[in-house]
């Protein structure tokens, strides 16, 4: 089937559309008011006392994106007229019965005429009266005539077989016109004056070559695709290009340098998709292909990326940048853990000691915790013996010592 082709004008996302001015005429209006509609007066018959006016209609600006009208690109239209049809074959069969009857048909001419000799007294003489009396063949104008006959049946009938395989078709045509495909297998029939081409239909894959192109941010990449295709319109892939194989491979080029330049490769340094992100990629590319490859009778099932990966010339610098990434992000979850695991110790000592830390107790200790934890294994820590007793806590301790020595005098 052809691919949709959308006469209407594509935009693109995000494009911002421009006013196409149209010059009016009149004298000039109010910028505040000049995109408001007038009103037009209903018309009747002129006054003679009032003077004759002109009435001036504002004539909108229409929103074109020209940014949209040249970047639009529509896959390349095919001939209507070329569609695979189904071309007139005969089973085999008939063909066969049909030379077999030739060659009996000759045989006999030649039987009567004495050209074949009567070879045993026991089988039927076939020979003429003629031929017995002279003795010999005498060959006449109508056995020749039906030996000329039946050898054209004979030799048409033989010319027009072929053996249609499984997976195979036949594309028939006449100096250079296209007369029809046979889809039909086995032993068949069909016009021996036709050129047959033979046409593989087979649901085939093809593995590409290692294809460099850039992704968003201008990074090299390479990428290796497996494209499952077939060919589904056998007129059009024979009459309507050259090299249907060259043109699939030309178009997985462009389609892979399109699809991978609208997003980044990675999404280390800013979050957001990826090429790497899902099934997004092969999906983009098995549509794009799918519609590139409609004109030339193809139909593509899928195009997924087999290998993706930086280019060699960045390709190291780009490894030792994400092991920074990973290596900075795994530090903030190690301090975020740490953070958490120190607060939760504060809160339990406080349970523990039923006595609340004040805001310099807590900071010191909190600063104590983070470098016991994220202090390197093997490295003492700064962490104090004891903890520093909340300012409540010592003035309960003092009142509580002086009570004591009161009740002691």
């Amino acid at each position: 089937m052809d691919a949709p082709r959308d006469t209407a004008r594509r935009t693109l996302a995000g494009a911002t559309p421009l006013l196409k001015k149209t010059p009016t005429v009149g004298p000039p209006s109010d910028p505040a008011t000049e995109s408001l509609p007038l009103a037009l007066p209903a018309p009747s018959a002129p006054s003679p006392a009032a003077p004759a006016t002109v009435s001036v209609q504002t004539i909108h600006p229409q929103p074109v994106d020209s940014r949209a009208e040249i970047a639009a690109r529509r896959p390349p239209k095919a001939d209507p007229e070329l569609r695979e049809r189904e071309a007139l074959a005969l089973a085999g069969w008939v063909a066969l019965v049909a030379l077999l009857l030739a060659l009996a048909s000759i045989a006999l001419v030649l039987a009567q005429v004495g050209l074949i000799p009567h070879l045993a007294d026991g089988l039927p003489d076939l020979r003429s009266e003629a031929v017995r009396e002279a003795g010999g063949p005498v060959v006449t104008g109508w056995a020749l005539a039906a030996v000329t006959v039946g050898g054209g049946v004979a030799l048409v009938a033989l010319a027009g077989l072929l053996a249609n395989a499984g997976g195979e078709t036949r594309v028939l045509s006449r100096w250079g016109r296209y007369r029809g495909t046979v889809r039909r297998t086995g032993l068949l029939w069909v016009n021996p004056l036709l050129r047959r081409r033979r046409v593989d239909v087979r649901l085939r894959h093809w593995r590409s070559e290692a294809v460099q192109v850039t992704d968003r941010t201008g990074m090299p990449i390479v990428v290796r695709l497996l494209v499952v295709w077939r060919i589904k319109d056998t007129a059009r892939a024979s009459f309507a290009i050259g090299d249907h194989e060259e043109y699939l491979r030309e178009q997985i080029h462009a389609v892979l340098t399109r699809t991978a330049s609208t997003l980044p490769c990675d999404s280390n340094a800013a979050p957001g998709p990826a090429l790497r992100d899902g099934q997004w990629f092969a999906d983009e590319l098995t549509r794009s292909l799918a519609a590139e490859a409609a004109p030339a009778g193809l139909e593509v099932f899928s195009a997924q990326p087999l290998a993706l990966e930086y280019a060699p010339e960045v390709a190291d610098s780009m490894r030792r940048r994400r092991l920074a990434d990973l290596d900075a992000g795994l530090r903030t979850v190690l301090v975020d853990d740490a953070v958490e695991a120190a607060a939760l110790a504060v809160r339990r000592l406080e349970r523990a000691t039923t006595h609340e830390l004040d805001v310099a107790a807590r900071s010191a200790l909190m600063e104590q915790l983070l470098v016991a934890f994220l202090a390197p294994a093997g490295v003492p820590s700064g962490l104090p013996a004891t903890v520093p007793a909340p300012a409540g806590a010592n003035a309960m301790t003092k009142s509580g010592k002086a009570g004591r020595e009161g009740n002691r005098a």
